[in-house]
């Protein structure tokens, strides 16, 4: 799954949004994305995902939200 289809998935999943770390965390955890060197995602490569689809996330009140 593309990193931006695990955010998607995990905020769906999540009923109101989640603070940049714990989706992450849930990504890493449920083993939703691996980068291609077959490390975790990072914290920085999530908050740039996020950044470059302001049409799909939000960030607000500190947590990331979903608006499609």
């Amino acid at each position: 799954m593309k990193l931006e289809e695990a955010i998607v998935y995990s905020l769906a999943t999540s009923g109101g949004g989640l603070k940049v770390e714990w989706l992450v965390d849930k990504i890493n955890r449920e083993g939703l994305h691996r980068r291609k060197d077959g490390q975790p995602v990072t914290l920085a490569q999530v908050y740039a995902v996020v950044m470059s689809h302001p049409e799909m996330f939000c960030k607000s009140e500190g947590r990331i939200r979903l608006l499609i």
